[in-house]
C-alpha cells in the first residue's frame, strides 16, 4: 500500500501540474539596434580651436587717408646735386657721391597760362633754393619738374631722381618769406655723372 500511495502522490502532482499552467517566461521587447557614439561621451577639456582663425580679432576697417589739401600758397623748390663716384659711374646709386658746387639746375612749371622756368645754381653742400614767381602756386605745382642743366668741368647729367627727364616736386612744409604764404617742395637728389680716367 505504500507503493501505491507513493505511486498516487506521484500522479497527483503531475495532474495538477498539467491542470495549473506554468507562468509564461516574459517576452523580450524587440528594439532597434543602438550604434555607439563616434566621438567622445564627454565634453573636450579645452575646446577646439579651428586652425585658420585668427588669434586676435580683426582690426576694423578704416576709411581711406586722403592727403589734406595743400592751401593756395607760392611755391618754393629745394634740393641736392651730386657727383657720382667713378667706381659707380652710370649706375642708379649715389654711394661715394660728394656735393656738386656750380652745378645749374632749372625749375619747369608747364602751366597752360604762365609757363615758368627758373634757375639757380649749387652752393659748395650741392643745395639750391628756387622760389616761384606769383604766376605758379601750390595749385599748379604738379605741372613743375627741376631738370639738370650743367655743372663745372663738362659733366653729364644723370637720370637719377629724374635729373634728365624732369623730377616730381614732393610737397614737405608750409612756410611764409616776406610776408607771402609759400609751400616748399623737395626734389631729388640729383646727380651727375663723373669723368674718369680709364
Amino acid at each position: 500500500m505504500a507503493i501505491t500511495f507513493a505511486i498516487l502522490l506521484l500522479l497527483l502532482q503531475l495532474t495538477s501540474s498539467t491542470l495549473v499552467p506554468a507562468p509564461a517566461p516574459a517576452p523580450v521587447p524587440v528594439k532597434p539596434p543602438v550604434h555607439a557614439p563616434v566621438g567622445p561621451t564627454h565634453p573636450p577639456l579645452h575646446p577646439s580651436v579651428p586652425a585658420h582663425s585668427p588669434l586676435h580679432p580683426p582690426a576694423p576697417a578704416h576709411p581711406p587717408l586722403h592727403q589734406t589739401p595743400i592751401p593756395r600758397s607760392f611755391i618754393a623748390v629745394h634740393g641736392v646735386v651730386y657727383v657720382k663716384s667713378c667706381k659707380y659711374s652710370g649706375v642708379n646709386t649715389l654711394w661715394g657721391a660728394t656735393p656738386l658746387l656750380g652745378a645749374i639746375v632749372k625749375l619747369e612749371c608747364n602751366n597752360t597760362k604762365h609757363e615758368l622756368v627758373l634757375t639757380d645754381k649749387t652752393d659748395k653742400n650741392g643745395h639750391f633754393y628756387i622760389e616761384g614767381t606769383k604766376h605758379i602756386t601750390s595749385y599748379g605745382a604738379h605741372k613743375c619738374n627741376v631738370v639738370l642743366v650743367s655743372a663745372p668741368n663738362g659733366l653729364k647729367p644723370s637720370n637719377l631722381k629724374g635729373g634728365l627727364t624732369g623730377a616730381a616736386l614732393k610737397p614737405k612744409k608750409s612756410f611764409v618769406s616776406k610776408g607771402l604764404p609759400f609751400f616748399l617742395y623737395n626734389v631729388g637728389p640729383l646727380a651727375f655723372e663723373p669723368k674718369c680716367l680709364r
